[in-house]
């Protein structure tokens, strides 16, 4: 995935991850292939309740997801599918807030 979006995402510097990759390797891989940091955000006490930084922004666009049935109900047999609808799904949102940016302006 990374190697694919490194010449997509030409302005990327930094990656956030999961407490679940922690470790030296992936990050220095990371570093090798495609030049960027990574930053792991963990969590500092187990069982409660804490907003963790820029955690919030991963599970709200999985929420956007579920809006879409495309992406809700599991139909597709390829991950090429499942790809081209996330595509498709985040250029729709993303079509709508440049929209609503212009009308406001």
């Amino acid at each position: 995935m990374f190697r694919k979006a490194k010449p997509l995402a030409p302005r990327v510097r930094l990656v956030w991850a999961d407490g679940g990759y922690t470790g030296p390797a992936l990050a220095a891989w990371l570093k090798e292939t495609s030049s960027w940091e990574l930053a792991v955000v963990k969590r500092t006490e187990l069982h409660a309740f804490k907003v963790l930084p820029r955690r919030w922004v991963v599970e709200r666009t999985f929420g956007w997801f579920m809006k879409w049935r495309c992406l809700n109900r599991h139909h597709a047999r390829k991950p090429e599918t499942v790809e081209n609808d996330l595509c498709l799904v985040m250029t729709k949102l993303m079509l709508r807030r440049l929209a609503a940016q212009k009308v406001a302006a």
